[in-house]
């Protein structure tokens, strides 16, 4: 890409997967192919030691953080179905207040009604005998 007369360098990088050299030249990517471009070649031993050391690094990493993804779908399962426990044992205890001050509402009422009817007949009784005097 030119501006103004000034020319942009051309970059080289290497392929690490293909014997073949990249150009890189105002935007555009060639590849220049060659035996002399092997990347093994361009290498020293101790740089590929590092590189296997990283790889290793790598798989270690994916390895710890699958374990951790398998692990964390464990628990969280493990908590919903406890979850889901508890709240239906929160339901049912509730049910069973509700139910249980239901049935005192009914033998209070039946009290009340039975007080009604004594207080009814008391007044009847009342009202008799003051009316027949």
């Amino acid at each position: 890409m030119e501006h103004e007369g000034v020319s942009v360098m051309a970059k080289r990088m290497k392929a690490s997967v293909e014997n073949k050299e990249t150009l890189v030249e105002g935007g555009s990517i060639v590849q220049i192919p060659g035996e002399e471009n092997d990347p093994q070649a361009t290498n020293s031993e101790q740089v590929e030691m590092e590189i296997a050391h990283i790889l290793e690094k790598i798989n270690n990493f994916t390895q710890m953080v699958s374990e951790l993804l398998e692990s964390g779908k464990s628990m969280l399962k493990e908590l919903s179905n406890e979850f889901e426990e508890r709240m239906i044992l929160i339901h049912k205890e509730q049910m069973e207040k509700w139910q249980e001050e239901i049935k005192e509402l009914r033998i209070l009422d039946a009290a009340n009604e039975e007080i009604d009817a004594l207080l009814n007949n008391a007044k009847y009784l009342l009202h008799s005998i003051h009316g027949g005097s």
